[in-house]
């Protein structure tokens, strides 16, 4: 029994252990350039990335373009470089600590709203080096749990920026084809009016020469 107990206490203390040790997520507005920056604090963490165009700042406009996303590490290598990206999701290891820059161009005309974040996973039981044998298949599996969780979260944000953007884009279709139709109705009545006044017009130089 003894064991149980101190099985929970190690679960329940491991579980807040094994928390993201740093969560940052922003939504801003672009115009042409911007840059944000990240510190990661331990070598071999895994860096959880995400961003989503959730609109861009023309009811009328509407493109598949998307913009460019470049990652940087410390010393200022290269880590990804995405292109003309609507939506993107990835992760790399931390090969250095320090502060990484994360820098967005948008090439359209438009100002665009991107919804932007950043998870840093880091294991704090590892930093300790135990080497209890009776708890690492529990610690293995409680690992296993909070990744998976980490996971359904990380997936679960995506989606409601994904949905966000689709909601917003079937929004503007169909003001677009309110639009369409109310302009496709006044050159419909406008068209009929001429047709009539030319009509009548015709009646009328008709009836003249034939009163002539």
């Amino acid at each position: 029994m003894k064991v149980g107990l101190l099985e929970f206490c190690a679960v329940v203390l491991l579980a807040l252990l094994l928390i993201p040790e740093a969560v940052f997520g922003i939504r801003f507005v672009i115009d042409r350039e911007e840059c944000f920056s990240h510190n990661v604090q331990y070598e071999g963490d895994t860096v959880h990335v995400s961003f989503v165009v959730i609109k861009v700042d023309s009811s009328w406009y509407y493109s598949q373009d998307g913009v460019d996303l470049v990652v940087k590490g410390p010393n200022g290598d290269q880590i990804h470089d995405f292109r003309d990206k609507i939506s993107e999701k990835f992760d790399f290891v931390a090969h250095h600590k320090g502060v990484h820059r994360f820098c967005f161009t948008n090439k359209s005309p438009y100002h665009e709203t991107i919804d932007f974040d950043v998870h840093v996973g880091h294991f704090s039981y590892y930093d300790e080096h135990a080497k209890d044998e009776h708890f690492n298949p529990l610690l293995e599996q409680i690992s296993k749990l909070e990744e998976a969780l980490y996971n359904i979260q990380f997936e679960q944000h995506w989606l409601e920026a994904q949905t966000e953007r689709q909601a917003i884009i079937n929004e503007a279709m169909s003001q677009r084809a309110v639009y369409k139709a109310f302009w496709e109705s006044a050159a419909l009545v406008g068209a009929s009016v001429l047709q009539v006044y030319l009509l009548r017009r015709l009646f009328e130089r008709k009836l003249g020469i034939s009163r002539v």
